[in-house]
């Protein structure tokens, strides 16, 4: 997989100022909407219940998987992050974008070692 893929600054904006991201892993999975934030132009989502059946899992066995966004079908590859410097950053950018009272449990759950372990940057196919 090339790190040279991006998405488009339209496509990184609309994940930026959207609350909820409809993903789906794999090809048996349904689209499901999850929690995003962008980084130095980087696009991650964390898990927030590891189940056997559930995207993240599914990521780890299939990295190939979509996201809609407007309407459209975008293809991705989930790629595992494991370096403290991203993981710290999305902690941080999971603290600025989701600043509900209702939202404050979460973003201390992401925290959680169990969680920032699923750390997962979406990239295009």
């Amino acid at each position: 997989m090339s790190l040279s893929r991006r998405f488009s600054a339209r496509v990184l904006a609309a994940l930026d100022e959207g609350k909820m991201l409809r993903i789906r892993a794999g090809t048996d999975h349904r689209f499901i909407g999850i929690w995003v934030v962008v980084v130095s132009g980087r696009v991650f989502v964390r898990s927030w219940n590891d189940k056997p059946g559930g995207w993240y899992r599914a990521f780890l066995e299939e990295p190939r998987g979509a996201i809609e966004i407007a309407g459209r079908e975008i293809a991705v590859r989930a790629r595992k992050t494991t370096r403290e410097r991203w993981m710290a950053a999305v902690e941080v950018a999971y603290g600025e974008k989701y600043t509900t009272p209702a939202s404050h449990k979460y973003v201390l759950g992401f925290k959680r070692p169990r969680r920032r372990m699923t750390t997962t940057e979406l990239v295009p196919r």
